[in-house]
């Protein structure tokens, strides 16, 4: 059984996945409308927005897609989960997502990690970066 979170945006999903796909050295697919059975349905400015969107890195899988406007609701009640293997790395990827999004928690050491911290990327996406402690 495999788990896979899947994001839902407001017509950016490719910029994003492009985004994290160079963050984690990830390789991204994508299907737009208008190259799916789907395309007669969608109006034509909508043909090249993302109807399925998939990001393969070390050993993990993110999903997405571009949602219509009036379905299209911000994410809450959740965060993608990122563990990384060391602090400069969480500093890295941190700082790459929080730029031009917004903080909620800085990168700290806390009781159980080295590095952990809370933001929303300026796509909406709500992420949690965590350094592994050392074993």
């Amino acid at each position: 059984m495999a788990m896979t979170a899947h994001l839902h945006f407001s017509g950016r999903c490719r910029e994003a996945f492009e985004q994290y796909a160079r963050l984690v050295g990830g390789e991204a697919r994508f299907f737009a409308y208008g190259d799916t059975p789907m395309a007669s349905d969608v109006p034509a400015e909508w043909s090249a927005k993302i109807a399925h969107a998939t990001l393969t890195f070390d050993g993990g899988e993110l999903a997405g897609s571009d949602v219509r406007p009036e379905h299209y609701h911000r994410p809450q009640g959740f965060s993608v989960l990122v563990d990384v293997a060391g602090v400069e790395e969480a500093r890295r990827i941190f700082a790459a997502l929080a730029d031009g999004g917004s903080v909620a928690m800085p990168l700290q050491e806390t009781f159980w990690s080295p590095a952990f911290g809370v933001l929303t990327d300026r796509f909406g996406v709500p992420w949690e970066i965590n350094a592994k402690a050392a074993t």
